[in-house]
């Protein structure tokens, strides 16, 4: 079985196919993801390429060589895979007791997840289950925003792009191949496009991670979104709104680490919270305590 991918989804492939006893391949673009989603698929035994291009090369390329070899494609050409994802709007559903979300915001990249959570939804609707499927959200960086320039153009002519480097390493996708489904998912849903700056998504999870959450820079894109919804209006007070979470922050640790470092050049990092270097004396570490704790409010 083979994938290309910018991390998650080899990590999910290899991991399977190793309970499964299946070999795995995996395509991943060269220096463009975090050593911790290249390493899942190392640790897993997938046979990996590390390929001298971006994800879009790989998709190409690996749509080639299925054609050619007997290797099963696992990427969202691959309708079993769209019938797999489709299950966590089931689950959504499951978990508000089957009171429909008014908004559901997913990052998107290649773009099967926003289709494949309108499949779920709109199955459950047609079984009976819910009497309406939620308004879909496609949320994408700025640096890699086909979707969204299209979307801004009135859904007229698709036009790919050349994706540029964004934190947010998996959805650095410039020409999504499921790009009419997700397109359909949205006009069926009354769905929105919206995008996020680097700085937006950095300082939406560094929010998010105060308050425990841990997410993955993808997930920050997708709260960006939310709360530039929010603050036009668009989405009210009072709506309810699931935002998809995709993958774990521990993989994207470096981009922590040099956000709350400040090491981010032309960036703020406006909730950059370092440690602070204190000398090994009682008197200091005081001193310190006190000036901190007299800035805060319980």
């Amino acid at each position: 079985v083979g994938c290309a991918s910018t991390g998650d989804t080899s990590a999910a492939l290899s991991a399977y196919c190793a309970s499964a006893g299946i070999p795995s391949i995996v395509f991943l673009p060269a220096n463009k993801i975090s050593i911790a989603q290249l390493v899942q698929p190392i640790a897993n035994g997938a046979f990996v390429l590390s390929i001298d291009t971006d994800f879009d090369g790989c998709m190409k390329l690996i749509r080639e060589v299925t054609a050619e070899l007997p290797i099963y494609l696992a990427n969202s050409l691959n309708s079993l895979r769209l019938e797999g994802q489709k299950t966590a709007a089931i689950e959504i559903l499951q978990q508000f007791d089957w009171e429909v979300p008014d908004w559901v915001i997913v990052p998107g990249g290649n773009l099967g997840n926003i289709y494949a959570f309108y499949k779920g939804f709109k199955m459950c609707q047609e079984l009976g289950l819910v009497d309406r499927i939620p308004r879909l959200v496609c949320a994408q960086a700025a640096n890699a925003n086909p979707l969204y320039l299209h979307y801004k153009s009135g859904w007229k002519d698709f036009k790919p792009v050349r994706a540029n480097t964004t934190f947010a390493s998996a959805i650095q996708i410039g020409d999504p191949v499921s790009i009419d489904r997700a397109v359909y998912a949205l006009q069926n849903s009354d769905g929105i496009v919206e995008e996020a700056t680097e700085e937006e998504l950095m300082d939406a999870m560094a929010q998010a991670d105060s308050t425990g959450m841990f997410i993955c820079p993808h997930t920050g894109v997708a709260l960006t979104a939310l709360i530039k919804l929010r603050q036009s209006g668009v989405i009210g007070p009072a709506d309810r709104t699931v935002v998809v979470s995709t993958a774990h922050g521990l993989k994207f640790t470096q981009s922590k680490v040099d956000y709350h470092s400040k090491a981010i050049p032309d960036m703020a990092c406006r909730f950059a919270n370092p440690p602070v270097e204190v000398k090994a004396d009682f008197g200091a570490v005081m001193d310190t305590l006190k000036t901190y704790l007299g800035n805060k409010s319980f």
